[in-house]
């Protein structure tokens, strides 16, 4: 199965550097920081959308540093997960440069959530509702 890029990241991707922190839980924020080194001891696996269905590829990973670079999109076009344009995906959303930042910046709110983080995570938990409601 081909799955689907994102023209942008969307508006409450971790990648983002002007998403409000603590909109994800600590685990998924963990899971960031598994894409900054080489190549070759990055995870294998291609990044999904927080936000969407499990089909979308998380467009902050891919625009975050040179996707060619990501293990997961090379092992994902070589087997057909994803399409070629992967490799060369752009943004001019700013983005962190590393999970590690990124990672960083989410972490830090995590105990003592924002309005703007309430507000964000309100938000997803209302899409992902009408998503299931649209399913059924």
């Amino acid at each position: 199965m081909m799955h689907e890029l994102r023209p942008r990241p969307c508006a409450s991707c971790p990648y983002r550097c002007d998403v409000a922190p603590g909109v994800w839980s600590a685990d998924e924020y963990a899971k960031l920081t598994e894409y900054d080194g080489d190549t070759a001891y990055q995870s294998p696996t291609w990044f999904g959308c927080h936000s969407d269905d499990g089909q979308t590829v998380c467009a902050g990973w891919l625009g975050h540093r040179d996707p060619a670079d990501l293990l997961g999109v090379r092992i994902g076009v070589s087997a057909g997960w994803l399409p070629p344009a992967a490799c060369t995906y752009q943004t001019d959303v700013d983005l962190f440069a590393t999970g590690a930042e990124a990672a960083a910046h989410g972490l830090s709110a995590i105990d003592e959530p924002g309005d703007e983080t309430v507000s964000t995570v309100a938000k997803i938990v209302a899409a992902r509702a009408a998503r299931e409601r649209r399913a059924q």
